[in-house]
């Protein structure tokens, strides 16, 4: 009985020392966009000061999940899936509201899955862009392709790096805009030993077809917790706009939501 009553403190410790070292992957895993971890994020956005008359407000759910899909014991597939669903309230003068999904981004990254001799780790492969939205005023109407490519490199608690990607329209409604737009994501990463992470990107896009650019800066704050024994990542921040088209959003919002983790 009294080996049993030592032992007990023992395992305690091993079992927090276990999850302690399973959050502080989780952390290190969820600041690599082709992670091999299976990940649903639900990210809600707010946007205001839209529009001519600067009325307008913007609320984006956009609905995230990664799936790695290993290919060989060599390389997997990073499927990346962003599914907004949309609320506007006086975008355009006189529209009223809307509310629905909008238009859906698939990509497709190819990826070894030991980093380089170097320590970069990378992927690339296709994207595409589906018109998914039914309110001609949350969607492009037109589909899309292009190229998708992401690098960057894990150094201690520190992670950096950059996401792109090309879509030009190829098909869709006639009377439609066409689009060729660039997206770039460059990012890095800071995760602290109680497996908070502080992380600061930009989410920039420029519409070649327009000239113009649209460049948020966000700051987040993500913490790993459980729940009913299950791993989520929760986060939080706020982003600034420091360029966008004379209609698009001003000044300062917010971002905040939920990733469910679902670790092998």
């Amino acid at each position: 009985m009294k080996k049993i009553r030592h032992l007990i403190p023992l395992i305690l410790v091993t079992t927090l020392a276990v999850h302690a070292d399973e959050a502080a992957e989780l952390a290190k895993k969820l600041t690599n966009p082709i992670a091999a971890l299976i990940s649903v994020p639900f990210q809600l956005n707010y946007d205001e000061n839209i529009g001519i008359n600067d009325g307008g407000k913007k609320w984006l759910l956009n609905i995230q999940p990664v799936i790695p899909i290993e290919i060989n014991d060599e390389w997997n597939v990073i499927s990346r899936t962003i599914l907004p669903v949309v609320w506007k309230d006086d975008i355009i003068q006189g529209s009223g509201r809307q509310n629905g999904i909008g238009d859906t981004v698939q990509s497709f990254f190819i990826s070894p899955k030991a980093p380089s001799e170097s320590g970069w780790i990378w992927g690339a492969g296709p994207v595409f862009l589906f018109p998914t939205g039914r309110d001609e005023l949350l969607s492009s109407e037109k589909w899309g392709a292009g190229p998708t490519a992401v690098a960057l490199k894990q150094d201690g608690a520190w992670t950096y790096g950059g996401l792109a990607n090309h879509i030009w329209s190829f098909a869709g409604a006639a009377n439609r805009a066409d689009i060729s737009s660039t997206y770039l994501q460059p990012f890095v990463s800071y995760v602290l030993p109680t497996h908070t992470t502080f992380t600061l990107s930009s989410e920039s896009t420029y519409d070649w077809k327009n000239e113009q650019w649209s460049v948020p800066i966000n700051g987040i704050v993500s913490q790993i917790v459980k729940i009913k024994d299950a791993p989520v990542s929760v986060f939080a921040g706020i982003r600034y706009w420091a360029d966008a088209p004379q209609t698009g959003p001003e000044g300062f919002g917010f971002r905040a939501g939920i990733t469910l983790l679902f670790p092998k």
